[in-house]
């Protein structure tokens, strides 16, 4: 697919590190300029380092590393006004917009937040979800793309497991993310504007490989390091493999940002190697 984006612009959330940081960096290696947006702050209920103005800005410097231009904003994507913002300057300064990457997400685990964990989790995985695209729809035209980052959590009966209101957030929004998809590639169809989900496995990001992650599939043990916690990763795949690496994601945001995917709309894309094999999907979308 060399070159296969070259003259788009690609609208990324979540850009600053883990997959939203890989996803620009894929694309800007097949021509595409991006607008790079994270909210670059800690959320009180997520007990993982979120990322850092110093992450989104070394997203941008990789992006132009390959001789692409990067417009890049601290946004909150719970924030609709925020993302219109960093949409128009982005669009200002690259003079379109062609591919939507709704990626930024959280993952608050543990009992000590509460509920407020499971508003956290709905508001960024799923609001932000749809502030992005409502953002952006605006600037979209014939042939635009739009991709949402959902999860194999969107099709596991009982989610991720026992992690508090945050991990029952997580599920919900996830499975929402499904649906919101499923709904609006047949909304958007007419107007020749595809949308689609990837859905990760296990993936060796931060959101990922944290300590609260860690007791979460290994509450047997009070300290439990990711050497403890990789084999329950691991058990989740039916292929051979312990996490998925970040650039495994983007592959499929690459396929479904191209032409190669151009009459592809309302695909629910899993990139979890096997995890969902056998498992009932009964009312997924699609």
């Amino acid at each position: 697919m060399a070159g296969s984006l070259q003259g788009r612009v690609a609208f990324i959330t979540g850009a600053a590190r883990g997959q939203g940081r890989s996803h620009a960096v894929r694309l800007a290696r097949e021509g595409a300029d991006v607008i790079a947006v994270d909210i670059c702050a800690q959320l009180p209920s997520v007990d993982y380092p979120m990322a850092t103005e110093d992450d989104l800005a070394e997203t941008a410097r990789l992006v132009e590393a390959l001789d692409r231009r990067i417009v890049t904003r601290v946004a909150d994507v719970r924030d609709r006004g925020q993302l219109a913002a960093a949409v128009e300057a982005g669009v200002a300064e690259l003079g379109r917009l062609d591919v939507v990457v709704a990626n930024a997400g959280i993952s608050p685990l543990g009992a000590a937040h509460g509920s407020r964990a499971w508003f956290d989790a709905v508001s960024t995985n799923l609001v932000g979800v749809i502030n992005t695209v409502e953002a952006a729809f605006d600037h979209l035209g014939p042939g635009a793309s739009i991709i949402c980052t959902g999860s194999m959590a969107a099709m596991m009966p009982g989610g991720v497991g026992n992690g508090g209101g945050g991990a029952a957030g997580y599920a919900y929004s996830k499975r929402e993310v499904a649906r919101f998809v499923h709904d609006l590639a047949g909304e958007l169809a007419p107007r020749d504007i595809r949308v689609n989900a990837v859905h990760p496995g296990n993936t060796d990001t931060p959101m990922l490989q944290n300590d609260m992650m860690y007791r979460m599939f290994r509450p047997d043990l009070e300290n439990p390091t990711r050497a403890d916690a990789e084999p329950g990763f691991a058990s989740m795949h039916k292929m051979p493999v312990t996490t998925l690496e970040a650039d495994d994601i983007s592959g499929a945001v690459l396929f479904l940002a191209s032409d190669a995917s151009r009459y592809v709309t309302g695909l629910q894309l899993k990139v979890e190697a096997g995890a969902l094999l056998g498992v009932s999907t009964a009312g997924a979308p699609g």
